[in-house]
């Protein structure tokens, strides 16, 4: 049986020292050193086999903090685990105490395709480093190869020239698609950074700033609007992950999609990633082209569709754990006073007990989230250097001998 633990880490804005990321916002070589290695720390602690990084401005940076890992692992392990010589050296708990570090792990970095390198204008990439390596190249997905426009149907009484539609060319942050060989299958995995809910505003021609931004003349409706925007990408965004993921599933490959979706759980845009959930039983409902009062679904449609929805449905590694551990809340921010799940793990049916085509299983759920303080309480004050995320780690162990067969 092979384990393996899977995790995803908002790392907050990495970048070198001295260099400008967003308007007046960089790092003295000091700050830097402090963020490196706390960075370091935070990932020998997890010691997690593959890590989806978000907020990675340079790829050399990343590559820096994981040198840092393997040279504490190294002095970890040589501290802690006895040599040959010792008879005692083949207990278990001595390779409980061990770690592995990156030395020979694989790296994929997506820079962001709008990143210029201009000072100030900065725009953050995502990463993965899998200790298994890839076993095909990484794919980034950013700039569309066709725009996708969404029109909207027309209300009732309405032309549908009136609709009208959104349309996205680029997504504000790229996606990560790598297949990760794990024991005797290769896994999808998607890392992603969905837009924020940071409102988006529009600056008119020959202005330095777009006027919602001046908070002196505060405009509550034009503030709403920009979050309208802001969930309107989104949710685009989620949608363009969608189908990549539905691709992956029809092909029979299994899937984890991971990383800070800006939302939670239950947010349209979280829902759209993850799949719709099943009725219990379609056999109430009126077909599609019903034809009199009792014209519904039979029990054998009723089995096909509750089938067709469930192959293409993840599901919530935290609310798996949760339902596992009876714990209450789990939680990877803090903002304003509400703490919440923001950043997710979500896995195919073939990581689920007694799933049809069941390649592995989850068996525990790890949250590092210790650090996370909410600046609007006086008596903890945010540390602008640590994450403002919690990482989240999924415990994996794989069926070795069962294939992935359909569901």
């Amino acid at each position: 049986m092979t384990r393996f633990t899977i995790a995803s880490f908002n790392v907050k804005n990495l970048i070198g020292a001295n260099k400008e990321y967003y308007k007046f916002q960089e790092y003295t070589p000091e700050e830097h050193a402090w963020k490196e290695d706390w960075l370091a720390d935070q990932l020998l602690s997890m010691d997690a086999d593959i890590v989806c990084f978000q907020e990675i401005f340079e790829e050399d940076a990343l590559a820096s903090v994981l040198s840092e890992v393997n040279t504490r692992s190294e002095a970890l392990n040589a501290a802690t685990i006895p040599d040959k010589s010792k008879r005692y050296h083949r207990r278990a708990i001595f390779r409980k105490l061990g770690v592995s570090g990156y030395a020979d792990a694989k790296l994929a970095f997506a820079a962001n395709a709008a990143d210029t390198g201009e000072p100030g204008e900065r725009r953050p990439g995502i990463a993965v480093v899998s200790r298994f390596g890839f076993a095909e190249s990484p794919v980034i997905i950013q700039d569309l190869p066709e725009p996708l426009v969404i029109p909207f149907a027309p209300l009732r009484g309405l032309d549908a020239g009136e609709a009208g539609f959104f349309s996205i060319r680029r997504l504000s942050r790229p996606i990560l698609k790598v297949k990760v060989p794990v024991g005797e299958q290769v896994v999808t995995v998607f890392n992603c950074h969905l837009k924020s809910k940071l409102g988006e505003y529009i600056v008119p021609a020959g202005a330095d700033f777009a006027p919602e931004q001046d908070l002196t003349q505060y405009d509550a409706v034009s503030r709403a609007l920009g979050s309208m925007r802001a969930a309107t990408r989104r949710m685009a965004e989620a949608w363009v992950l969608r189908r990549e993921i539905v691709a992956e599933l029809e092909a029979g490959n299994p899937v984890m999609v991971m990383g800070d979706f800006n939302d939670g759980e239950h947010a349209v845009s979280s829902e759209i990633i993850a799949g719709e959930v099943p009725f219990k039983n379609y056999q109430w409902m009126l077909r599609h082209n019903a034809k009199h009062y009792g014209d519904r679904y039979t029990a054998e449609e009723n089995l096909q569709i509750r089938g067709d929805v469930e192959r293409m449905r993840l599901h919530s590694a935290e609310k798996l754990f949760v339902k596992q551990s009876l714990r209450d809340m789990v939680y990877t921010s803090a903002f304003g006073g509400v703490y919440e799940s923001i950043d997710q793990i979500f896995m195919s049916h073939h990581f689920l007990a007694d799933s049809d085509g069941q390649i592995g299983e989850m068996e525990y759920f790890s949250v590092f989230n210790d650090h996370i303080t909410d600046g609007s309480h006086p008596e903890a004050p945010y540390n602008k250097l640590a994450s403002d995320h919690g990482q989240i780690i999924a415990h994996i162990h794989m069926n070795d001998g069962n294939d992935s067969s359909e569901y």
